[in-house]
């Protein structure tokens, strides 16, 4: 007899495995990264459901019968101009960002797609600069107009 029995079971082996309990601690790592991608995306949907119910307000009422819808003057174009960059820039800068921090997240050691991960992150910190600068930007440019 080969192996020793204790109390006529026979003996455990010892794991020396290197996969030993490591599909445990890959099905505890998924559910982590599971919780972590809907925390974020609730996040994302929370700030965006803010920012439309919260927001200014001013064009949340319906035109009069009859009235002209145009610009009072080129301050008022360039001020909705600015309105709308800065939205979309932002927008588009959110949107990477979350794009970025789920490939990071989920890169789970692969060199490659933590870069394209850190790639979105500095596209995303690029926008929000551009979204920082856009009223800047557009008074620049209104300046040159007059």
């Amino acid at each position: 007899m080969s192996e020793k029995t204790v109390r006529g079971r026979p003996r455990r082996r010892a794991a020396t495995g290197p996969d030993q309990g490591s599909h445990r601690r890959a099905g505890t790592a998924a559910l982590v990264r599971l919780l972590a991608a809907v925390a974020v995306i609730t996040t994302v949907i929370l700030a965006a459901s803010a920012v439309f119910l919260l927001g200014d307000g001013s064009a949340a009422h319906a035109a009069q019968p009859g009235a002209v819808l145009a610009a009072d003057s080129i301050q008022a174009v360039v001020n909705n101009i600015r309105t709308w960059l800065v939205a979309i820039l932002a927008a588009v800068a959110t949107l990477f960002l979350t794009i970025g921090g789920l490939r990071l997240m989920w890169a789970n050691g692969d060199p490659g797609e933590a870069e394209k991960g850190k790639a979105a992150l500095k596209s995303a910190a690029i926008g929000y600069a551009l979204a920082l600068l856009s009223p800047l930007i557009v008074t620049v440019v209104a300046g040159w107009v007059k």
